[in-house]
């Protein structure tokens, strides 16, 4: 195994661009670190230049990785050849708590073959879908009067607690801090009411992929949603990231609303998150 530095980062980012939709989690990570975004994650690899597997994992030299929850992500050609790395070299640390985010499903048996010889239990944490805007040209952009326009801003650190007062995953400190990190570093985007208080949202994770998207219930039905992710999605076009969203699969209505706008899916692949030393 081999861990990348900053050029080889570079090179390996133009690699991953060539195995879309499938690799777009790992290649997020990439660009949110080749931007010089702050990252408590190390990228390995099995072999380089030419690698059939690239880990993204907690670096145990950077202080903050404690900070925030241990997420481990990989991109394979090679289902054996990640199999054997997970099981005869120290890959993971399978010793703590760690989740693996945005795995290909296929791979579940052997995730959990692997944790099973390592003496390590996992749970299911969520599946999802992953949607992608291949080409900029295929967003629908609906029409927004001026009055909306005007209201359309980013989100700034007076947000944090409310987002993550509303964030289906945070409501505690760990969540504070991924909202805080997530505000400061990456693009945002929020449509606010005449007093200026938030009443819908869209932020990006640090694998560049639109998330926590959000509207309080009394402002919905107004294609707010519709807004928000049209305009995020010309933004990171723009700005040279990846365009694309996970969506639970039990979030139909999500799922709707990105299709409607361009997004496509590859209906041979979902993507899920599993749990170990739960």
């Amino acid at each position: 195994m081999k861990v990348l530095g900053k050029d080889e980062l570079q090179i390996a980012e133009g690699v991953l661009l060539k195995h879309f939709p499938k690799s777009l989690k790992v290649y997020g990570f990439l660009c949110g670190i080749n931007r010089n975004k702050p990252t408590t994650l190390e990228v390995i690899v099995d072999t380089w230049p030419d690698f059939k597997v690239i880990i993204c994992r907690p670096d145990p030299k950077n202080k903050r990785a404690l900070e925030f929850m241990k997420k481990v992500t990989y991109y394979t050609t090679d289902e054996q050849v990640l199999r054997k790395i997970l099981l005869e070299e120290n890959a993971i640390d399978w010793s703590t708590y760690f989740l693996i985010g945005g795995y290909d499903v296929s791979h579940g048996s052997m995730l959990r073959e692997v944790a099973s010889y390592r003496e390590v239990n996992n749970r299911d944490y969520t599946s999802v879908y992953l949607v992608y805007l291949a080409d900029i040209s295929h967003l629908r952009t609906p029409a927004v009067d001026s009055e909306i326009e005007s209201r359309i801003s980013s989100l700034d650190l007076s947000h944090v607690d409310f987002v993550n007062k509303t964030w289906k995953f945070g409501g505690n400190k760990q969540g504070r801090k991924n909202i805080k990190n997530l505000i400061t570093n990456f693009p945002s985007c929020c449509i606010t009411d005449g007093q200026g208080q938030l009443v819908s949202w869209i932020l990006v994770y640090d694998y560049c992929a639109m998330g926590i998207l959000y509207t309080l219930p009394e402002h919905r039905g107004k294609g707010y949603a519709k807004v928000l992710v049209s305009t995020m999605a010309k933004r990171l076009h723009a700005e040279g990231y990846p365009v694309y969203c996970f969506i639970e699969q039990d979030n139909p209505v999500s799922y709707k609303l990105f299709k409607s706008l361009g997004f496509s899916d590859d209906p041979s692949y979902k993507a899920a998150w599993l749990e170990f030393n739960v």
